[in-house]
């Protein structure tokens, strides 16, 4: 989907995603110390908010203009500030290592654009920067539940591996998510993936 499709997706006065944090960004990221964080495709904001409200300095980026509109209203909502920039985030270049903790939650592209997209990532991590990534997993359209069926813009825990450089792996997994529906209780199949930058004194003895 491109910007157009996104803005007219985002176009109604409800938030899409609701006004809640993705739940594995809660688990993963509540210890960490508030620093300079980057939401990348960042949406309606709402991660981003999160974030902002626990005390760090927030850019998130998105190419919907009315997703970013949304982020601003949730912001205001909750008395925080967030730095909204309207832009394709595979093309989108960071300051580098500029970033103590980068986050891409649910971007779903074809491999070599988010191939770009994470290797952008890697370069805007300051020395210990965190880097979180959860996706839809490339089998859940076969053993889950949900999310995008065609598999050419999904990938697995090692996809992401191979696309991050030096990063020290903490967490590379597939983690299951509850999901509600008529029939009851179903599981999607999400990719979760950690990892950090080595300390500035480890890259530079």
């Amino acid at each position: 989907m491109d910007s157009s499709a996104w803005d007219e997706r985002y176009s109604g006065a409800e938030l899409i995603w609701t006004a809640e944090p993705n739940r594995f960004l809660v688990a993963e990221l509540s210890d960490l110390p508030p620093g300079r964080a980057l939401d990348l495709a960042c949406g309606e904001g709402r991660n981003a908010v999160w974030l902002a409200r626990r005390g760090w300095t927030v850019t998130g980026v998105d190419f919907s203009r009315n997703g970013l509109d949304k982020g601003r209203a949730l912001a205001a909502h909750h008395d925080v500030e967030v730095e909204w920039v309207l832009a394709d985030v595979i093309a989108h270049e960071s300051p580098p290592r500029a970033f103590d903790l980068v986050v891409i939650l649910y971007l779903h592209l074809v491999r070599d654009d988010f191939a770009a997209v994470l290797e952008h990532a890697v370069d805007a991590l300051a020395p210990g920067g965190t880097l979180l990534v959860v996706g839809h997993d490339i089998t859940n359209p076969t053993d889950g539940y949900g999310g995008p069926q065609d598999t050419s813009v999904l990938y697995g825990p090692d996809d992401v591996v191979a696309s991050i450089g030096e990063l020290t792996v903490e967490k590379a997994e597939r983690v299951h998510r509850p999901v509600e529906t008529a029939d009851g209780t179903v599981d999607a199949i999400d990719v979760l993936v950690r990892a950090h930058a080595r300390p500035f004194d480890e890259k530079h003895p």
